[in-house]
């Protein structure tokens, strides 16, 4: 498949190209498309840093990439190289105790961070120490305002800034009177478009890999054996041992010496990525999280009248909800899964006791009571039963979500 991005130039005062901010598009329009931060940056991660690596797109120059509040949250940092990128707190990310604290422990790592479309708050004086660069938008504040506070941070000797959007001569030659150390706009270059080959995945397979890394004591066994099945998966997680965010002392020979090497921690979060990069904007990740819900739901009721089916409960409550994901026909996706045929069955609405089970979630999660009371007889089980089991499936799911 093709996979975008565009790269505008950071210039010194000599006018010599030192950076570049890398862009996500999602085709060939040079233009950001509507989706959420958390996914873009996701995706740019998944679609380049993952795929050839930025130094590929940037010539070897550094990187700066954005990071909005849900990619800060969601740790998304930690599938960049250190010394390769400048993490660019985007302008809708506020200057709270959480986010400070997230700030630092990124500075700690090494990372350099950039305060985009800067707009001076005194809370923000405590982050300062913290940064290297800080970008101000010269069309939301012109120049002629930011005399003021631009020789107020030149006290801060560590900081550098940039004046950005700039489009005319007049522009840069008061920006570098002012002392910007750094300039950007398209009166030096428009961003420039680069179209890559990547590798399509079976994002079936990632569910999979994300039911069995949710539990408490995962097979890392099947877990390699699900990367096995798909070498686009595979390709990613080797990609990410080696993409220069971790530092590799052996050479690694298989797929299940990578996870033991990525370790539970990093593995959570590295399907997290997979998942966020690829849930719409209009599937947001309260989708997945119902997915999960159901799940959990299936499983306990089937302890209750079919101890053995409880794992394949799971995954069909886990899957029941990845047709509208990602707007595909469940049929076209069971198919690509190794999944036993009553799964199957039971998500292409064949009747069978998985089937009868997902039917009863359905009914108590839409609040149809007379349809759940027609889906319980079929099952032979009290309706009383499933509120104190529906309650443990929530506090289960919401348990795992904090994790991440």
């Amino acid at each position: 498949m093709s996979v975008f991005v565009a790269r505008q130039a950071i210039l010194n005062r000599r006018q010599n190209v030192v950076a570049y901010e890398l862009l996500f598009r999602d085709s060939a329009k040079n233009c950001f498309p509507g989706i959420s931060d958390g996914q873009a940056t996701a995706r740019l991660i998944m679609e380049n840093q993952l795929n050839l690596g930025t130094r590929h797109i940037t010539a070897g120059k550094t990187a700066l990439i954005n990071i909005g509040p849900e990619s800060l949250k969601l740790d998304l940092c930690a599938f960049l190289p250190s010394k390769d990128v400048v993490i660019e707190l985007l302008e809708t990310i506020e200057p709270s105790e959480d986010n400070y604290q997230l700030c630092r422990e990124l500075f700690r790592n090494n990372y350099k961070l950039a305060l985009d479309d800067f707009v001076y708050n005194p809370q923000w004086e405590r982050f300062l120490k913290l940064v290297k660069l800080i970008k101000f938008d010269i069309k939301q504040t012109p120049l002629t305002d930011l005399k003021r506070i631009v020789k107020q941070l030149k006290t801060h000797k560590q900081l550098k800034l940039l004046a950005e959007k700039i489009e005319t001569h007049d522009e840069f030659q008061l920006a570098y009177t002012m002392g910007f150390d750094y300039f950007q706009g398209y009166f030096f270059a428009k961003p420039m478009m680069f179209k890559q080959n990547d590798i399509d995945y079976n994002y079936g397979l990632v569910i999979a890999i994300f039911a069995e890394v949710m539990k408490p004591e995962p097979s890392i066994k099947k877990i390699a054996g699900l990367f096995e099945l798909d070498a686009a998966l595979a390709y990613k997680l080797l990609r990410l041992l080696n993409s220069g965010v971790f530092p590799i002392q052996n050479e690694i020979t298989s797929l299940k010496q990578a996870l033991v090497y990525l370790g539970h921690e990093r593995l959570k979060k590295f399907v997290s990525l997979i998942v966020t990069a690829h849930t719409a904007k209009a599937k947001p990740a309260e989708l997945l999280q119902l997915c999960v819900v159901r799940a959990r739901f299936c499983e306990l009721i089937a302890t209750k009248i079919a101890k053995q089916q409880a794992g394949e409960a799971f995954l069909t409550g886990l899957f029941s909800l990845l047709e509208a994901i990602l707007d595909h026909p469940m049929a076209s996706l069971v198919n690509k899964l190794p999944f036993p045929d009553a799964i199957k069955s039971a998500l292409l609405k064949e009747k069978n006791t998985l089937y009868y089970i997902l039917d009863v979630v359905i009914a108590y999660e839409s609040g149809s009571w007379w349809a759940l009371e027609q889906a319980v007889l079929l099952l032979n089980i009290d309706s009383a039963i499933l509120p104190p089991l529906y309650k443990q499936a929530v506090t289960w799911a919401d348990s795992y979500k904090n994790q991440l």
